[in-house]
Parts: structure tokens; sequence; C-alpha cells
């Protein structure tokens, strides 16, 4: 099943059980891939976050049962979810612009969210430049943060860690590893298969003693995608990153192997100057990896 087909697949699952407790990672095994790849392609496909849509689907739902006239605010509050009518009246105002009694009368303006149909739309107006190569496992070592929930959530805590790191001297350190041959640090982004948590990652492969104060990770045994993103601005690295995993991997013969994703940052810079972005992949034709 390609993605266009898991995504689809994905919208009828969530409609099926819009009044239910709906979990992100039982929404992402729906579409065969980890909870993080799987925000990523969402918003980057639909240009707002999972968590967002089901609320709009919901929301959209609530008005007709609202103007039904034989059920309470309350119950409609219920029936998705929210066991608070004041939790209930903000997720309401907040997709219709005016509150449950008000969409309630006569001449009321309310929106209307339709479930998401996923198509095929063939782009490319600007190449994408990679190379695919096949790597055995390697360690990095460098400093690490958990993050959890939306993948919009996140920015705020990495731009705090390149913060502290720079402050600190943990970046100064990390480079002084570098080798002639490495372009720079290595941002990881680690998912966890089992719940809604990340292990994100400023790091540079390496061979040396761990150091106090830093620690180590051993990357497995992936083919790569290595897209290069050199003399790029910070605005065209973003709407790369967004073209590769919303239109380059759906329309490939490949697949996300659901393991690390690494940006490879210049030697001298920092956060968002990046010069390559690794993906690790399969071939969807095959079950096994692709060495």
């Amino acid at each position: 099943m390609d993605w266009i087909e898991k995504m689809n697949t994905v919208i009828i699952y969530i409609e099926e059980h819009i009044t239910d407790a709906l979990n992100i990672e039982n929404i992402a095994k729906v579409a065969d891939c980890s909870t993080y790849h799987f925000q990523r392609m969402f918003i980057y496909m639909t240009g707002i976050p999972l968590s967002e849509y089901i609320r709009r689907r919901r929301m959209s739902l609530a008005v007709a049962d609202l103007k039904k006239g034989d059920m309470k605010i309350i119950d409609v509050a219920l029936k998705y979810g929210y066991h608070s009518p004041t939790a209930f009246n903000r997720a309401f105002q907040s997709v219709h612009g005016l509150s449950p009694s008000s969409a309630k009368l006569d001449g009321a303006l309310i929106k209307a969210y339709s479930p998401i149909s996923f198509k095929m739309e063939i782009k490319g107006a600007e190449s994408l430049d990679f190379r695919i190569e096949t790597k055995e496992s390697f360690r990095v070592i460098g400093v690490s943060i958990s993050l959890y929930g939306d993948f919009e959530g996140m920015v705020e805590p990495v731009e705090k860690i390149w913060e502290a790191a720079e402050n600190n001297g943990t970046i100064h350190q990390l480079k002084k590893l570098l080798r002639n041959d490495q372009l720079g640090l290595f941002e990881v982004m680690i998912p966890d298969e089992n719940v809604e948590h990340w292990r994100y990652l400023i790091s540079v492969p390496t061979e040396e003693p761990l150091m106090e104060s830093l620690e180590e990770y051993v990357m497995g045994a992936y083919t790569w995608a290595i897209f290069s993103y050199a003399e790029k601005t910070i605005e065209e690295t973003q709407n790369l990153g967004k073209r590769v995993i919303s239109e380059w991997l759906p329309t490939s013969e490949y697949e996300n192997d659901c393991g690390p994703d690494i940006s490879v940052h210049a030697e001298d810079g920092a956060i968002g100057n990046i010069l390559e972005y690794w993906v690790p992949i399969k071939n969807k034709n095959e079950g096994d990896r692709l060495w």
C-alpha cells in the first residue's frame, strides 16, 4: 500500500472512531509507521497538525448534533470526548468563532470541515538533489532532550537546547571532534515506536571516548536517501524538507524505514544552516531493507 492509500485509510479510521478517544500511536499504526514520521507527513501534506484536523472534524459534526435540537450541549460535549463544558466551549469557539449555544440559533454563521481526501499531485518544478547510500552502524555522541506530543510543539524546546549548548560550550566541544572529512554536527531525531515520545540529539559521529556531560547513541545500519541542501537559505531548506517528506517519498519507490532522520549542519553554523538531510529508506516492494 503506497502513502496516498495509507493516508486515506487513516482518514477513514479517524471518521469511524471520531467519537472515541483517538490515540496518535494507534493512528500511526494504521499508516504502518512511527508516530513521529506520521505526524510530520500529515502536517506537511495538509498544512495543519493532526490534533487540529481531528478537532475541526469533531466540531463540524457537533454543529449537526446541536442543530437537531434534541441534544443538550453537555451531551454533545460528552459525545466528542469533552468532560468539561468549558473545554468543549473553548474548542468549539476556536473552530467556529462562536459559542455552542449561539450555534443553535437560526442564522448562525458556522464552519464546516469535510474529511480530507488525499490525491497525487505532480509538481517537480524544482529538482531535489539526492544520493542513495548504505551505511553500517555507527556511533554518535552529544546532548539530547526528550520531546513529547504534537509535532508543531517541538520547535521551542529544540531552539532552547541549541541555545543552551552554545552558551555552555557543548557545541564548541563537539565541533572539536569533527574530522576533516565530516561536514558538521548531526542533528538526530530518534522516534520511539511505542509511545508519543522522541529523543532529539545534537551530536557528532566519533569513536573517541565518551566525555563527561555527553551521551552516546549507536545508529543502526540503514540505507539512506541523502538530500543536498548546500547553498540554500533557511527558508529554502525548510521548504525542501517538506517536499522530501510530502512529495518525494510518497511518489518514490521507497518508504520510510522508521529509523532516525538526520540533518547535517555546517561546521561553522548553528540551527537552520543545514547542508544535508538523511532519510532512512527501504524498498516499498520488499519487506527487507535495501542492503
